[in-house]
């Protein structure tokens, strides 16, 4: 199975385990790191991320992962926050970290670029907003080819 379809099947069972426990699903990777398969859940609540509900996420996808997800060789399940320079992945997350230091790289260059360091100033008409030096840049949500908070600039 493609590395793509497993983070689909994974996203679609995650989801509801994590919602129950009043927990926010962030991003989900599968990828071959070293030689190893790595199947990585981030997960995220507004007062941080504690071992316990890393472990309770972990068990409880664990067991429906063997039963769901056809994968034909041996990987290692990792459950952790998304830690200080995390994904911005939603929409609505461009709104809910304004003002914060973000890092965002799109397709194509804009303005001759295509990385960019700023302040999140939301969204406007589709496009994510961010403050560069004092200057408001428009970047159509579908340029964004990634996007993750940063240390203060």
């Amino acid at each position: 199975m493609a590395s793509h379809q497993v983070v689909k099947l994974v996203q679609q069972i995650a989801l509801p385990i994590v919602q129950e426990a009043g927990i926010e699903l962030v991003d989900v990777e599968f990828l071959k790191e070293g030689g190893r398969w790595y199947l990585r859940i981030f997960i995220d609540k507004p007062d941080g991320i504690s071992h316990e509900d890393c472990r309770f996420v972990s068990e409880r996808i664990d067991r429906l992962l063997d039963e769901k997800v056809p994968i034909s060789h041996s990987y290692s399940l990792e459950v952790s926050s998304p830690g200080i320079e995390r994904p911005i992945k939603k929409l609505e997350d461009y709104s809910r970290f304004k003002e914060r230091s973000a890092v965002v790289t799109t397709f194509v260059p804009i303005n001759g670029r295509k990385k960019f360091s700023g302040r999140l100033m939301g969204t406007r008409m589709g496009n994510v907003v961010i403050d560069i030096d004092g200057t408001e840049l428009c970047i159509p949500l579908e340029q964004i080819a990634s996007a993750r908070l940063a240390g203060e600039l």
